[in-house]
């Protein structure tokens, strides 16, 4: 079945087509690295700190599951349907026009927010060797960078993408294992270390609901940037093979990594340790991946760590350009952005929707007026809320494909990539999502006095959504997609060109 790209279903032309240039390789690069950052290496402390290390570790778990259940969902769709910034296609032909237009819209700032997130994170990684140089430099250099690898060619993203991501991977496992040679005592005291640290206090478990609500946020920014393959899928070699070889097998060595990675830290460094609680992005002290490499005597571990990080960030800013530019494209060429947005070059990069995002990325100059790490912060929550609604989009949308598949009789068996326990999954996740996104701040009503900075600054993300799709509604009268009216571009026309060789048939029989 050829699987169009645009909603007309015809294959754009030659000068507006992607090129399929991606590997299996680059594809599972892709995921692990939108995945590892800074996420991991920085903010499990914080999750560490406000919940023990059992209560951590469960909602990492409660998290992953639901990140499974997302990606298995996308898995499906972007299988069936493999195009470039497909979030809004999906979303468009089985939910609504405007909440696909909301939907794109939501990503492409989202992503372009992180590039600018990241870009002012590299400033502050690099005051530890550089304290005396403007931030603002680093953050043009880095920025400058990124639209130079995403501009030469898809295939230089990936491989990028491929060496930076295979950096991360390397640390994770050398702290996996610096770590369990600590717990059994081959490494520093020689006694294994046991469970004392989670009897300490409170430990295993800290805080409660709202306190475990709140550090699911900070748990899902470390498993953001997962659903970044299914962006590639449209420039994957062969994406019905490739996409859920990476899907599959990417999300369990994510969950590995941080399932191990937070039990460690939780049975190394009890949850009361300040240097967790403080929290401090510019202070690379923090990194309980440091904390536990000074543990073991390696006095170099900051400097490594430092590098480590910097290069996640890299990773992070180099996928964000990516998936802005790519989801920008489609939009394009769906109609749902200007149509410049939709023009490429001769190897296949839509230059206009590169430069686009970068503009907006810009936003990190803000720390030429106010605090870098204020504007960090302030970015970061932005982007994260972002985030979730993509996720529980995700969710909606594959669960409505599901159901109008099956009405119009169609043998789920024929799909190339089927989800598992649907509708349990999607349902499941959708549900995970929505607490987590409403429940964020939820105290700041509770006060005699409501903290309006507090509610703008976390769910500014749901209202600006709101109104792009209903402002789409309004104007080009969209309206909720029915089972019945759904199209499966492909499968309808093999069944309308049988019917029609039927129809032939009989009509020759007769004659």
């Amino acid at each position: 079945m050829q699987i169009p790209t645009t909603e007309s279903g015809a294959t754009p032309a030659g000068q507006n087509q992607l090129h399929r240039v991606l590997k299996a390789r680059h594809l599972t690069m892709i995921a692990l690295g939108g995945a590892i950052g800074t996420g991991l290496f920085v903010a499990s402390g914080a999750a560490i700190a406000q919940a023990g290390p059992g209560g951590a570790l469960l909602v990492y778990l409660a998290i992953g599951l639901m990140v499974y259940f997302i990606m298995t969902s996308l898995g499906e769709l972007a299988t069936f349907m493999p195009v470039s910034g497909s979030f809004c296609t999906y979303a468009s032909r089985y939910v609504d026009g405007g909440f696909g237009f909301a939907l794109g819209w939501n990503f492409w700032i989202s992503w372009a927010t992180v590039v600018a997130v990241d870009v002012v994170a590299a400033q502050l990684v690099m005051a530890y060797w550089f304290p005396d140089t403007p931030g603002w430099i680093w953050s043009v250099a880095f920025l400058a960078l990124t639209f130079g690898l995403n501009a030469f060619s898809a295939r230089s993203f990936g491989e990028a993408e491929y060496w930076f991501a295979i950096i991360k991977v390397v640390a994770v496992l050398c702290f996996i294992g610096v770590g369990l040679a600590m717990l059994v005592g081959i490494i520093h005291s020689g006694t294994p270390v046991g469970l004392a640290n989670w009897s300490v206090g409170d430990a295993p478990f800290v805080g409660n609901a709202a306190t475990w609500v709140g550090v699911a946020m900070v748990v899902a920014y470390s498993f953001q940037g997962t659903e970044l393959v299914a962006v590639a899928a449209g420039e994957s070699e062969n994406p019905r093979r490739n996409v859920p070889r990476a899907i599959n097998h990417v999300f369990w060595r994510i969950l590995l990594f941080y399932v191990l990675a937070i039990l460690i830290i939780g049975l190394l460094v009890p949850y009361t340790d300040p240097q967790l609680l403080r929290n401090e992005v510019e202070d690379i002290a923090v990194s309980p991946f440091t904390l536990v490499f000074q543990h073991a005597g390696l006095l170099s571990a900051a400097t490594v760590m430092n590098a480590v990080i910097l290069t996640s960030v890299l990773s992070a800013g180099n996928s964000g350009m990516y998936a802005a530019t790519r989801m920008l494209f489609n939009m394009a060429a769906e109609g749902q952005a200007p149509a410049i947005f939709r023009r490429v070059t001769g190897k296949g990069v839509p230059l206009y929707a590169l430069m686009a995002t970068a503009l907006l990325a810009c936003l990190c100059l803000f720390s030429l007026v106010y605090s870098p790490k204020a504007v960090y912060i302030w970015l970061l929550n932005f982007a994260g809320m972002t985030e979730f609604i993509v996720w529980l989009s995700i969710a909606v949308s594959h669960y409505r494909f599901r159901q109008g598949y099956m009405k119009h009789g169609y043998d789920t068996a024929d799909l190339p990539y089927k989800a598992g326990l649907f509708p349990f999954g999607p349902l499941l996740a959708f549900v995970l999502c929505l607490v987590v996104t409403l429940g964020q701040n939820y105290q700041a009503f509770l006060e005699e006095r409501i903290d309006w900075i507090g509610v703008i600054s976390t769910y500014l993300a749901i209202p600006l959504f709101l109104a792009l799709w209903i402002g789409h509604r309004l104007v080009r009268k969209s309206h909720w997609i029915r089972y019945e009216d759904m199209r499966f571009y492909g499968l309808d026309l093999d069944r309308e060109a049988g019917a029609q060789a039927s129809v032939s048939t009989v009509e020759s029989a007769r004659v």
